[in-house]
């Protein structure tokens, strides 16, 4: 069979039972297997040799599932959902808006540097995206704020978890494309940060020019004192654990699934902190009592909640192998990428197309999906291309690309997933076209990043450079 004949079976067939409504793992190991016994034996009749590359696909599958690179995935996604359940995302959330006192259009400020650290302690851009919604958009509702200024940032910020450490998702993508986890981590750093700083310029011009946009209101005075307390105590422990976590990959201390267990280890102490010694030591018996239940339903709801994520990763990342595994097997993506590289284009024609493809896909599918799909085909295509960086640098750059490209794609009118989580969660009576056009000035600043880390690698690689 020609290997482009393998190609459509095997896409057009996930596709169908992706649409068909079954979960993204589950449609990758079905199609593979079965693409398996009919490209390497025949029902019923396997010679040996077809017996021995059926065992070596799944020996890789189940190979792959148990390397030490994915345990920052179960560890990054514990931290982020321990932060949600005890109730210090939503502590943080209340001192940076006290902290943001008269500055107009502080809620979208607020959004922006809460959605900030949110997306960097949770890694997930729906649940970041959701949470923003729930508690964010009503109350710019209440005051006044156009919907451009209400859930175009929220939308924005949901891309941030795509780029800042620790990211899961980022983890799974270094995982399928066999990088360095620890250097594509931080090199999500400076471009992350880059585009929080371009929402905030994106805020301020537009309450500049159209202070309608965001009502000024009166707000109690918080002294420079109380203020101080408030960074000190509901804002500096949460961001030195990010610190932390970020400085042991970097210096070398640790690797990434080790600082991801230290990370756990210091939120759960951080928690103990706030939510019981602090009662105890002033005096309230009964609050610090009353922790332990609660603490108890939290760490099941966080352990509940990143052990079912995880478990779909393992699917994932085990249907992914048998998908590149039996494109290999077959010569398809062999043949892929001569025929690929028989087209005399620039490099960078290339990168732009393989960015659109991504932008069109993530109208339809979600992150995973795309990541499974494009990683065995992409990444062998971008080893191959001339972008005048060494081979492992011009992987992580590429990747930090494609992780901006996927979630542009979240917002990406008129199917994007963020999108619909959206309209979920908005106050009735908000049109899907407010949505789509809110989030199209944010668009536009994740576009120009991308242009930027496009002109200028260094800005992603610097860090893994200094990380050696």
């Amino acid at each position: 069979m020609e290997w482009y004949w393998i190609l459509l079976a095997l896409f057009g067939s996930i596709l169908l039972l992706m649409f068909s409504g079954f979960p993204v793992g589950i449609a990758f190991i079905t199609v593979n297997t079965v693409a398996a016994f009919f490209l390497f034996g025949t029902f019923g009749d396997f010679d040996n040799k077809a017996q021995m590359s059926i065992g070596q696909l799944v020996d890789n599958a189940f190979g792959n599932m148990a390397i030490f690179a994915i345990v920052p995935i179960p560890m990054f996604l514990l931290m982020g959902e321990l932060f949600f359940h005890t109730g210090l995302a939503n502590r943080m959330f209340n001192a940076v808006e006290r902290l943001m006192g008269r500055v107009p259009a502080r809620l979208s400020y607020v959004t922006i540097a809460g959605g900030t650290a949110f997306a960097t302690l949770s890694g997930s851009s729906m649940g970041s995206t959701a949470l923003l919604g729930t508690l964010m958009v009503p109350e710019m509702s209440k005051r006044g704020y156009k919907k451009s200024m209400s859930i175009g940032p929220i939308l924005g910020t949901g891309g941030l978890a795509m780029l800042i450490p620790p990211s899961a998702l980022a983890v799974l993508l270094g995982t399928l494309a066999e990088l360095d986890i620890g250097k594509l981590l931080i090199a999500g750093i400076i471009p992350g940060l880059m585009l929080a700083v371009f929402y905030a310029i994106l805020i301020f011009l537009r309450a500049t020019f159209d202070p309608e946009a965001a009502p000024a209101y009166d707000v109690d005075y918080v002294p420079f004192g109380q203020r101080f307390i408030l960074f000190l105590l509901d804002i500096m422990p949460m961001v030195s654990i990010i610190g932390f976590v970020i400085g042991l990959i970097m210096g070398g201390v640790a690797t990434p699934s080790e600082a991801a267990a230290y990370g756990c280890v210091g939120v759960v102490l951080l928690v103990l902190g706030y939510l019981f010694l602090v009662p105890l030591l002033h005096g309230n018996i009964q609050a610090a009592l009353d922790f332990w239940p609660s603490f108890g339903r939290a760490v099941w709801k966080s352990l509940w909640g990143a052990g079912r994520v995880t478990v779909i990763a393992l699917m994932i990342l085990f249907g992914s192998s048998l998908f590149s595994n039996v494109l290999a097997g077959s010569g398809a993506s062999q043949a892929l990428i001569n025929w690929v590289a028989s087209f005399n284009v620039s490099p960078y024609l290339m990168l732009l197309m393989m960015f659109g493809i991504l932008l069109l896909l993530g109208m339809f599918m979600d992150q995973l999906a795309m990541m499974l799909l494009t990683v065995p085909i992409f990444f062998p295509i971008v080893t191959d291309l001339d972008f005048s960086l060494p081979i492992d640098m011009k992987l992580i750059w590429f990747a930090v690309i494609m992780l901006l490209a996927m979630e542009i794609s979240f917002t990406t009118p008129p199917f994007g997933l963020l999108l619909f989580v959206m309209q979920g969660v908005a106050p009735p009576g908000t049109k899907f076209s407010e949505i789509c056009l809110a989030a199209l000035p944010f668009m536009g600043c994740a576009l120009l990043l991308t242009f930027l880390i496009v002109i200028f690698p260094d800005l992603a690689l610097w860090l893994p450079w200094l990380a050696g």
